[in-house]
């Protein structure tokens, strides 16, 4: 049968203690949750992105060796709207291609972005001599005969940025894209799904 404590008998200063410690605890755990949700809420971060903001065929020569040559500029925009954190892109390397054959590597250094700021990174891509097979050479004749040439622009780049009292922030920005571009050296402006989505 269980002893019944008694009159005099009391709990043990060290229960009190760890009690008291534990209390302290939790109320400074709820305080911190409510500061940090306090601070996001107050400064909102937002994810930065990268985005195409124009490009344009600058040249295109196709023989009938189907051997192809071209040459693009793209102008990729690092955006970073939060308004009080510094962006850092990196690892940024983009592919530019037909129908699977490469064109060029797109890429940059690593850079910083200030708050509620952007920055336009220009690219000249310029193709060595690509043999085409015979239906790939058929979709060149016929971008030909339509004035438009689609390209394929895909890779990514990574970001990190401070969020307050929460930290270092790190996201991957995927781009998958498809540029048609006109071969009269049209510049197009904001190609549809060209925005970076994030992992």
């Amino acid at each position: 049968m269980p002893k019944r404590l008694g009159p005099n008998q009391t709990t043990h200063p060290l229960i009190w203690c760890v009690s008291i410690v534990c209390a302290i605890l939790t109320v400074l755990v709820i305080i911190g949750g409510i500061v940090v949700f306090i601070g996001y809420a107050t400064i909102r971060p937002k994810v930065p992105q990268v985005s195409v903001e124009r490009a344009q065929m600058d040249t295109i020569y196709f023989d009938q060796s189907n051997l192809m040559m071209l040459q693009a500029t793209i102008v990729i925009k690092a955006d970073n709207d939060n308004t009080r954190a510094h962006a850092r892109f990196y690892d940024m390397t983009y592919i530019l291609s037909f129908r699977n054959q490469k064109i060029a590597i797109l890429k940059a250094d690593p850079f910083d972005v200030k708050p509620n700021h952007s920055l336009e990174l220009n690219f000249v891509a310029q193709s060595h001599s690509i043999p085409l097979n015979q239906e790939e050479a058929d979709a060149v004749n016929l971008s030909l005969e339509q004035r438009v040439v689609d390209l394929d622009l895909k890779g990514m780049s990574r970001t990190r940025w401070k969020v307050w009292l929460v930290g270092s922030v790190k996201y991957a920005l995927h781009l998958d894209c498809k540029l048609l571009l006109p071969v009269n050296q049209t510049t197009i402006h904001h190609p549809p799904a060209c925005t970076s989505r994030t992992s």
